[in-house]
């Protein structure tokens, strides 16, 4: 079809395509606006590694090799600190120390959907797997692309519950790295000095304390440094208004989607008529 006579067919139906397209904002727009708000705590971490006096460097026995420019993976007690943050002990942690489960209750049975689910007879309760998805989805973790800050965001209704959770999922990876760190080293320690108490022969006692002496001094470590893994460079801390979702973008975003997808639909309409005749 030649594209004049797709212009005048898509003409022919502009009060229809500006009809649907007022429809469009208009539902649309009631849907944002209807959009439960939702405050954002924020928290600025670096690893722990990237320090000359981090555990890492204290307690190795060698310097550590830089990783490769180009490589930007989180590595090491900084790599378990992430997975951690997402991890099903998290969640029963926020589970059954904070009021994130009364909280997503609330936010369940809140609106049309609430009512929808109420009326239905759906199940209305919060359980762990409901905690892990909402960790899994409403955790985000964004690399700074400037350097090597992380930052961790979470959006909630409740604003001191925001920023509670943040500083719970902090404490509890944090606390995860050091509990195995420490751990670890305490069953080598104790693996050592038994063998010392059998091992009779001089040329292996010396290799032994010598391995014995770095897993104290890597005790002595853990137990004084503060953070293991990741160091709290801001926050946690949260907004005073709500800005989630961003209902200012949204809504220029709908103004400009909803003429393009109503003309769009005209074309074809045009275009199915054409191949018709």
């Amino acid at each position: 079809m030649p594209l004049d006579v797709l212009l005048r067919g898509v003409w022919r139906l502009k009060l229809w395509l500006a009809a649907l397209s007022l429809l469009l904002v208009l539902a649309g727009g009631s849907l944002i606006l209807s959009w439960p708000r939702a405050y954002l705590a924020q928290a600025v971490i670096a690893p722990a590694e990237t320090t000359g006096l981090a555990i890492s460097t204290l307690i190795s026995a060698s310097a550590l090799s830089p990783g490769s420019l180009l490589d930007t993976r989180p590595s090491g007690n900084f790599a378990v600190y992430l997975a951690a943050l997402r991890s099903p002990e998290a969640a029963a942690m926020l589970a059954r120390d904070t009021g994130l489960m009364a909280g997503l209750a609330a936010r369940r049975a809140d609106g049309p959907a609430g009512w929808l689910r109420d009326t239905l007879g759906l199940r209305m309760d919060q359980d762990q797997d409901d905690a892990e998805g909402w960790l899994e989805r409403g955790l985000a973790v964004t690399q700074s692309l400037a350097s090597v800050t992380w930052t961790l965001e979470v959006s909630l209704p409740d604003r001191l519950l925001a920023q509670e959770v943040l500083a719970r999922l902090h404490a509890f990876a944090e606390a995860k790295v050091r509990g195995d760190l420490q751990e670890l080293v305490t069953r080598r320690v104790k693996v050592l000095e038994s063998r010392l108490a059998t091992e009779r022969d001089i040329y292996l006692r010396t290799p032994i304390f010598e391995l014995l002496a770095q897993h104290q001094r890597a005790a002595m470590v853990l137990a004084a440094d503060e953070a293991v893994a990741a160091r709290l460079v801001s926050g946690p801390g949260v907004e005073l208004k709500p800005s989630v979702p961003n209902r200012p973008l949204l809504l220029v975003l709908l103004l400009v989607a909803a003429p393009m997808a109503c003309l769009f639909g005209g074309a074809c309409v045009v275009l199915l008529r054409g191949g018709r005749a």
